[in-house]
């Protein structure tokens, strides 16, 4: 029993060990035994849209219907490499999809999931480049480029992402104190789970005179990583190839 969190993969064809990892987590006794499972972005590495005829987006599809035909609730928040995953996939996939900065009750605690990457406010030239990505125009006008353009597009996307990494210094690129409380007080949440920073850690702090938790999930870069949440406890932990 529990629900179980999972952020960050990037699935992609380059690392074909990462995709097999996932498919055999989702078809583990752990999964198929939860409460539920949430998917809190950032799930493949590019998506170019939901009429992708690439072999990694069936592959996905096949997985989470899975779990959901197995009576569990698959649930996804779009994260910057996927916001462009959209109802159709969402259908075929049997997600069901989470607005970011939503509240779940988790066995009595009202929690706040996020993706994350909103929280980074101190890193300016990536929310420039957020704001002018995520409006309905920009995805519209993406959307009606060929596929093969499309790929073109991600992969230099892709080049820029890792070319502003590599030249920002990390504490910039990681949340802001601050705006992690604006987040939790406007959802009157004292507890916050979300991706993006990979930065796997468990952090207890006060926030306005009560004790606050904020748990950042990991990445799967070279291998997985799931939260558990129970009645009792929290577990983060890794998984192994």
């Amino acid at each position: 029993m529990g629900k179980l969190f999972i952020a960050d993969l990037h699935l992609d064809d380059s690392r074909p060990q990462i995709t097999a990892l996932f498919e055999h987590f989702l078809a583990g006794d752990e999964v198929r035994s939860a409460d539920a499972l949430y998917i809190l972005g950032d799930l493949v590495e590019a998506w170019i849209g939901d009429d992708d005829d690439a072999e990694l987006p069936r592959r996905i599809a096949r997985a989470t219907r899975a779990v959901r035909d197995a009576g569990v609730p698959v649930y996804f928040m779009a994260g910057n490499r996927d916001f462009m995953l959209g109802e159709a996939f969402a259908e075929r996939a049997g997600l069901t999809l989470l607005d970011d900065g939503v509240v779940h009750d988790l066995y009595g605690t009202p929690t706040l999931l996020m993706h994350g990457d909103v929280l980074c406010t101190d890193d300016v030239a990536y929310q420039a480049v957020r704001r002018t990505v995520r409006a309905p125009q920009w995805k519209a006008q993406v959307l009606s480029m060929s596929l093969d353009a499309r790929r073109a597009f991600a992969a230099k996307a892709r080049e820029d992402s890792r070319a502003h990494t590599a030249s920002t210094q990390e504490t910039i690129m990681d949340v802001n104190a601050d705006a992690v409380a604006q987040a939790m007080r406007g959802a009157g949440a004292t507890h916050l789970v979300h991706g993006h920073t990979h930065r796997p850690a468990i952090h207890h702090f006060d926030l306005d005179g009560q004790k606050a938790e904020r748990i950042v999930l990991g990445d799967w870069y070279e291998q997985g990583s799931v939260l558990r949440v129970t009645a009792q406890d929290r577990e983060l932990r890794r998984l192994r190839e």
